[in-house]
C-alpha cells in the first residue's frame, strides 16, 4: 500500500460526501470537498511519478476514484435537473461499455492493454469544469447557466467521440490474431 493508493482510497471517500453535501444543499461545501478531491487526484499522481511510487493497484484505484465521483455528481445533478437525464446515462454507458470490452477481450483470451487516449483525457477534463462549474453556480452567487448549457454539449460530444474511438480500437484489437505465436498482445 503506497501513499498515492491511500490518497486515492481517501478520494472515494469523499464521493459519499460530496453526494450528501449537494443532496442536503450545502453546496459551497460541496464545492469545497470537490476541489479538495481534484487536489488529492493532482497529490496522488505527482507522488507516484516523481518518487517512483505507482503501483499496479495505483493504475486501477485512481481512475476508480475518479469516475466514482464524477458518476455520482453527474447522477445526483441529474436527479436535481441540474442537467440534462441524457448525459449522466451517455457518461455512465460509454464507461460501462469500456469496462465491458475489457471484460470481455480478456474472457476470450485477448486481454487488452489500457492506454488512456488523448480524446479520453480531454473527456475526463471538460467532465470535471462542467461538475465544478454547476457546483460553483450553485454555491455562489452569479449565473453561469449559459455556460453550463454550452459545457453540457461539448461534453457529451467528447463522451461519444471518446466512446467511438474506444469501440474502433478494441474492434481493430479483436480482429487481430491473439492465438500461441502472435506478435499482437494489446491495442495500438
Amino acid at each position: 500500500m503506497t501513499i498515492p493508493n491511500l490518497i486515492s482510497i481517501s478520494r472515494l471517500f469523499l464521493v459519499p460526501l460530496t453526494i450528501w453535501l449537494i443532496s442536503t444543499n450545502k453546496t459551497v461545501w460541496a464545492f469545497i470537498v470537490f476541489v479538495l478531491a481534484g487536489i488529492t487526484d493532482a497529490v496522488d499522481g505527482f507522488l507516484a511519478r516523481q518518487f517512483n511510487m505507482g503501483s499496479q493497484l495505483g493504475t486501477y484505484l485512481d481512475p476508480l476514484a475518479d469516475k466514482a465521483l464524477l458518476v455520482s455528481i453527474y447522477v445526483t445533478f441529474a436527479v436535481l435537473a441540474e442537467i440534462p437525464v441524457w448525459l449522466p446515462i451517455l457518461v455512465v454507458s460509454r464507461d460501462v461499455l469500456i469496462v465491458g470490452g475489457v471484460i470481455l477481450a480478456w474472457m476470450l483470451g485477448a486481454p487488452v492493454a489500457m492506454h488512456p487516449r488523448r480524446i479520453s483525457k480531454l473527456n475526463t477534463l471538460a467532465q470535471i469544469t462542467l461538475a465544478a462549474l454547476v457546483l460553483g453556480d450553485l454555491a455562489f452567487p452569479g449565473d453561469l447557466s449559459r455556460v453550463r448549457e454550452v459545457m453540457v454539449y461539448v461534453v457529451g460530444a467528447l463522451t461519444l467521440a471518446s466512446a467511438i474511438v474506444y469501440a474502433l480500437d478494441w474492434s481493430k484489437h479483436m480482429s487481430a490474431d491473439h492465438g500461441p505465436g502472435s506478435r499482437s498482445g494489446s491495442p495500438s
